[in-house]
């Protein structure tokens, strides 16, 4: 069964940075196209922070984290990468990581996630 196991959350003050890492296994084919990491709105449904596909899309980044954070694969580990960098209070939240087999460009959209890791927290202090 796919599983997406997240790690790298904590604490940390405003400016600091955090690296999370999602590790996928159990893709029937062996891989998926397309991994990132989402976060939860103030209305609760979860919002793309940075996505990145292997085939046709590239990457993805919410514009409140352009600059600040950067995502990165490991093709070979099917594992995806997120540097946060300058963080800020209003980036505390719940972070988690998703795959989908999206080939229909830049993906964002949570309603294509086909699997969903349990989260990591980010909490971000003043």
């Amino acid at each position: 069964q796919v599983q997406l196991v997240e790690s790298g959350g904590g604490s940390v003050q405003a400016g600091g940075s955090l690296r999370l890492s999602c590790a996928a296994s159990g893709f029937t084919t062996g891989f998926t196209n397309c991994m990132g990491w989402f976060r939860e709105s103030p209305g609760k449904e979860r919002e793309g922070v940075a996505t990145i596909c292997r085939v046709g899309g590239g990457t993805y980044y919410a514009d409140s984290v352009k600059g600040r954070f950067t995502i990165s694969q490991d093709n070979a580990k099917n594992s995806v990468y997120l540097q946060m960098n300058s963080l800020k209070p209003e980036d505390t939240n719940m972070y988690y990581c998703a795959a989908a087999d999206y080939y229909g460009g830049t993906w964002w959209n949570p309603r294509t996630v086909r699997n969903w890791g349990q989260g990591t927290q980010v909490t971000v202090s003043s």
